[in-house]
């Protein structure tokens, strides 16, 4: 090393090194003095011509233009861009000829730098190689007839076989600072509006084609198609270098560019700009990957308005593609495809997660009806998910027209029915348990971007689900349901229902289910097909009860929101055949009858059951009343057991006799209403209505109005055990009291006709009339007539059974007319 270092020093030191040196410092001063002499000399000649080079520039210009070419002055810069020689012109502008009428100017720039050839110029020739353009507004203006101000300059000449050889003015290389550029395009409804920082371009000739690469750094802003619609990559940085080449025979630009910084995001992108005269097609291939709220805000208004609403957690690769013509009024083909995978999806009714998909925007949807969104759709294929914990696979979805946007497609799912308890915000019901299946055709509305009356056509299989629903306080159990959507009608099929010890089996359907769900949910008519082995009535009496309602402030009605308001305000019409229910200590068997459910009311219709060894055929109203119930009925009962059937009804709060006071076959006509509690017992004292009844077979047993009446007038006879070949009534039921209008007793003991009031507390006023004569004897008389005959017979005694104090008092005497 050190061997080597003193070689190097002794050749350093050497006459012939030194000499070398000198002779190098004396060409490098050669050239200098060269190239100052060279640059005086250039100074000195265009001093001297400067006249005519001005006058040369001039009439180069103006040979190719239609308008007019202003310059303020001329400076000549000394040694810049040697050996070319470098004019710069100071206070340039350059206008068409129709100026006046649209004001526009096309150029105007405080200072642009022309370096022409030394050896042209000293010819007499100007022959541009460079221009430089500094602090300049170009603007080009296109009217609504067609006439641009870049028509300013002349169609160039066809070289001839005599003119080939000559040689044309080239530039070389163009390079921009600090211009703004317009571009308005007023039949398309175009405007391009750019700050350019800085522009450079070195132009490579190949006969009339050339290529460069050109370095852009600019600010956008305004990139639009559409003014109507807005701009794309509003106020962003654009920086990059693009290869830029033209094809003279095609009359067409070629643009491509790689890792494009667009904000901060990076795009490759290819184009083409067709030149032909009468065409201006272009195209232009955008591919990246970004987020898609960064990709949202480089599109135009009317498109990132829309996309704002959604958004992607993670990055998506992208590619849009962008075909039109500048001369066409509207927007260009635009079709934009993307792949997503892993990925969070936010949307206007929620969140997506795990989500994967395919998708693709067009514009243009059907080829011949235009680029405008009533044209427009968004194609999302393989998608899948998980929309609320609940997972969804939707194997295609088209969403048309973005002015009222439509959505179509396939969802299937497979899911444990409890992630449904996401959805229900309201807490309205609570799944516990369950499995469900869908395979659903579906079409909904989008509006606001939120998605509303979807519509299905499939079908939803659900099995062993247990809910708790919580405004009726019900609870089920292990319910199987099959539903089938049609475009005719919602099909129920198969659902087994268990409550406690009750076993229900249903079947049934919703006619025009699609239409009336969501517009008119008080005319959906739920036809049931019910059929139970066994059933308790007073279990079911919660399920009418009136929820508390709370007001709440919703933003937007949710699905769930939506199936609760049609549950509600659906009319239920059933057909319920049961093969025994129990109704408190009713028991019944072979029950039919038509049930709806309307607005919380139950209503009863032809119904019919054989119970207490007879029958009744029925029809009643049941609606809440706070926590009661009120009841409207209207029952035929025929040849009942009267004990049995005052058992049932807890003898209907009559507390003055028991049903064991009484025997006989029951048959009445009864219209009756009243309350009952959520027990499904009466309410004391509520009953109001008609009563009409007759009991054959009948039997008396120590009943104490007629015990006391018996040890007044008859202490003798056996009242404590009377049996009846009539007795017959017709009652109206006012609560507390009973207008008495007819009772007719043809008994053992007596007989006995009474009319009046009486209650069950106070109040009571009844007319008793008794005839004296025994009448133990009048039932083996054969027919009625010959029982009339014989009945008013003998002494006939009047009393009044009357209230004392709560308690029942007789005496003698008739009832007042008047009362």
């Amino acid at each position: 090393m050190k061997k080597t270092l003193h070689s190097i020093k002794t050749f350093l030191q050497s006459l012939r090194f030194k000499k070398f040196v000198k002779r190098l410092g004396i060409f490098i001063l050669g050239c200098i003095v060269f190239i100052v002499i060279a640059s005086g000399a250039l100074s000195f000649y265009f001093n001297r011509n400067k006249t005519e080079i001005i006058a040369k520039i001039n009439t180069k210009i103006n040979e190719n233009i239609n308008g007019k070419f202003h310059i303020g002055d001329f400076q000549y810069k000394f040694l810049t861009g040697f050996p070319n020689f470098t004019l710069a012109l100071k206070d340039v502008e350059l206008k068409d000829n129709q100026w006046n009428t649209h004001k526009h100017t096309l150029l105007k720039a405080n200072e642009i730098e022309v370096r022409l050839n030394v050896l042209n110029l000293l010819q007499k020739e100007i022959n541009i190689h460079k221009i430089l353009i500094n602090e300049a507004q170009i603007y080009v203006y296109k009217a609504e007839n067609g006439y641009s101000n870049a028509n300013i300059f002349k169609p160039k000449k066809k070289k001839t076989p005599e003119t080939t050889s000559e040689s044309g003015t080239t530039i070389d290389q163009v390079d921009l600072n600090d211009v703004h550029f317009v571009l308005d395009n007023r039949i398309g409804h175009k405007l391009f509006d750019i700050d350019i920082a800085s522009l450079k371009s070195k132009v490579n000739y190949d006969d009339e084609n050339w290529q460069t690469d050109v370095f852009l750094k600019t600010n956008i802003k305004s990139l639009a198609f559409n003014t109507v619609h807005g701009s794309f990559a509003k106020q962003k940085l654009l920086q990059g270098t693009f290869a830029v080449s033209y094809a003279a025979e095609k009359e067409k630009i070629d643009v491509k560019t790689e890792n494009l910084k667009i904000g901060k995001d990076a795009f490759d992108i290819v184009a083409f700009f067709n030149l032909a005269k009468g065409s201006a097609l272009f195209g232009i291939n955008i591919g990246t990957t970004i987020l898609w709220e960064d990709a949202s805000n480089l599109l135009s208004e009317n498109i990132s308005s829309k996309l704002n609403r959604f958004n992607l957690k993670e990055e998506i690769d992208v590619n849009c593609d962008i075909k039109g013509d500048f001369n066409a009024e509207g927007d260009p083909k635009i079709v934009v495809q993307a792949e997503v995978k892993n990925n969070e999806l936010s949307i206007p009714d929620g969140l997506i997660t795990d989500c994967g998909f395919k998708g693709i925007f067009t514009n243009n949807f059907k080829p011949k009806s235009g680029f405008n969104d009533a044209n427009s759709a968004i194609i999302l294929t393989r998608l899948s998910g998980k929309y609320k914990n609940i997972p969804l696979t939707i194997p295609q979805l088209s969403i048309n027209n973005l002015d009222k946007p439509l959505a179509t497609g396939i969802v299937k799912s497979d899911f444990d029915i409890e992630n449904l308890n996401e959805e229900n915000a309201e807490k309205w019901i609570n799944f516990t348990e369950g499995h469900a299946t869908a395979n659903l055709k579906f079409q909904f509305d989008i509006v606001d971007l939120y998605i509303t009356k979807p519509r299905f056509i499939g079908n939803v299989n659900i099995q062993n689900a247990s809910f708790h629903f919580i405004p009726k306080n019900v609870r089920a159990e292990k319910i199987n349901v099959q539903l089938e959507f049609t475009q005719e009608a919602l099909l129920i099929k198969k659902i087994a229902y268990k409550h406690q010890k009750n076993t229900i089996f249903i079947d049934g359907r919703i006619d025009n289910f699609l239409n009336l769900y969501y517009d008119a949910p008080e005319k959906m008519v739920v036809n049931w097909n019910i059929y139970c082995p066994s059933i308790d009535i007073r279990q079911f009496l919660g399920v009418l009860a009136t929820s508390q309602k709370k007001k709440m402030t919703v933003k937007k009605p949710s699905m769930s929101h939506q199936l609760r308001t049609a549950i509600e305000k659906c009319i239920v019409h059933i057909s319920i055949k049961a093969d025994k229910i129990t109704y408190n200590k009713l028991t019944a068997t072979n029950t039919k009858a038509q049930i709806q459910m309307i607005d919380s009311r139950l209503v009863i219709k032809n119904g019919s059951l054989q119970t207490c060894g007879g029958s009744i055929n029925f029809s009643s109203t049941v609606s809440p009343n706070g926590k009661n119930f009120n009841f409207a009925s209207n029952a035929q009962v025929n040849q009942v057991d009267i004990t049995r059937f005052l058992k049932s009804f807890s003898n209907f709060g009559i507390t003055s006799f028991s049903p064991n006071n009484i025997r006989g076959k029951l048959t009445s006509n009864a219209n009756v209403t009243g309350l009952i509690n959520s027990n499904g017992e009466l309410i004391p004292n509520s009953a109001h209505g008609n009563l009409v009844f007759n009991v054959s077979q009948g039997a008396l047993r120590n009943f104490e109005p007629i015990m006391k009446i018996g040890k007044f007038a008859f202490p003798f006879r056996d009242v404590e055990n009377i049996t009846f070949s009539d007795l017959s009534g017709n009652f109206k039921l006012r609560g507390e009291q009973i207008d008495v209008n007819k009772l007719t007793i043809s008994s053992s003991v007596l007989n006995l006709d009474a009319q009046g009031v009486y209650s069950f507390g106070r109040g009571t006023n009844l007319a008793l009339t008794v005839p004296l004569r025994n009448s133990k004897n009048d039932a083996q008389l054969a027919t009625k007539a010959e029982r009339d005959a014989v009945r008013q017979r003998g002494i006939v005694l009047h009393l009044l059974a009357v209230d004392d104090n709560g308690k029942m008092k007789i005496k003698w005497g008739k009832k007042d007319k008047n009362n």
